[in-house]
């Protein structure tokens, strides 16, 4: 629809901040910040909209442009919740918690129905792990626009963490509504099923995840994982191997892969790929030398399924 405005009127100020928030609902942050970045540039007085692009660089892990951009919108207006969002989100990228939800709960001192602030704060408490202030903060948000589906999601993001699976799907299921060309909230209803053993309902969600933005990784992983739990090992290779070609380096694909490949018996190219899993991702080196001590020695796994 924007994009189908007369030049005069699409390359207006309140038409770009249309298409860039458009990008950043359905986690496009690439082209979100393309749009929002040249928006900003020409006007750099505008703090309207600056939670959403400093949130868009905080996914995009632009530390330098973040903490440019916080120091310069403080600076440019103390009064502007926006402004005090992107300085919680420069901390928060940082990892400094406690310092992000001061600066969140400041936007909120300035302007108590600005929503986002509210979510911006549970995002921080789930963080550190601290469930029920972020619910609160959830909540709180929801109370304020029923409609802010990232609220919604934050709730879900809570109950799956608890284990809590069927209030985790009510609560992704509520944000879907609300916004429906979401790849990323479809992703987590098919993760959510995937826990719950309904894998044909898994498949179905993450089709749709994978249609409306082929380029999730995320959600194409997953489904190579509902493939596995299913046992279907040939499908869970060829959709690894596809997968592969859209991001070399990422270590959980060659773990699966070399999971699928002991499956089917190949144990060679099992070694080869769980290698390959421990050079991209030496964060998981201790779970990955634990398949390959497996090979090395079968009776250590038959050890592991009697526990």
């Amino acid at each position: 629809m924007i994009r189908e405005l007369p030049d005069p009127h699409f390359f207006s100020d309140w038409a770009q901040q249309q298409l860039g928030r458009a990008y950043f609902e359905i986690a496009d942050y690439k082209e979100a910040y393309d749009v929002m970045s040249n928006l900003y540039k020409k006007k750099p007085q505008r703090t309207t909209g600056l939670d959403l692009y400093s949130t868009t660089l905080w996914h995009l892990k632009k530390q330098v442009e973040l903490s440019f951009l916080a120091q310069k919108a403080t600076d440019l207006n103390k009064l502007a919740p926006e402004a005090w969002c992107a300085a919680g989100n420069c901390f928060s990228l940082h990892g400094e918690h406690d310092i992000a939800l001061s600066f969140f709960q400041r936007a909120i001192q300035l302007n108590s129905a600005f929503v986002y602030a509210y979510t911006l704060s549970g995002h921080e408490y789930v963080a550190n792990e601290d469930y029920e202030k972020a619910a609160n903060c959830y909540r709180h948000a929801i109370r304020v626009d029923p409609r802010h589906y990232n609220a919604w999601y934050g709730l879900g993001t809570i109950c799956y963490r608890q284990e809590k699976y069927e209030f985790a799907r009510y609560h992704f299921e509520r944000a879907l509504q609300i916004n429906p060309n979401s790849s990323m909230l479809h992703y987590l209803v098919g993760v959510v099923m995937h826990s719950m053993k309904r894998y044909n309902e898994a498949l179905q969600k993450l089709k749709v995840a994978i249609d409306l933005q082929p380029l999730n990784l995320q959600a194409r992983i997953q489904r190579a994982n509902v493939l596995i739990s299913q046992e279907q090992f040939h499908a869970a290779r060829d959709d690894l191997l596809d997968v592969r070609d859209l991001a070399p380096q990422e270590s959980s694909i060659y773990y699966l892969l070399g999971q699928v490949s002991k499956k089917l018996n190949n144990m060679d190219e099992a070694m080869q790929y769980y290698t390959k899993a421990c050079l991209f991702g030496p964060k998981n080196e201790p779970m990955i030398k634990t398949a390959i001590n497996e090979i090395q020695d079968p009776q250590l796994e038959h050890e592991v399924l009697l526990m």
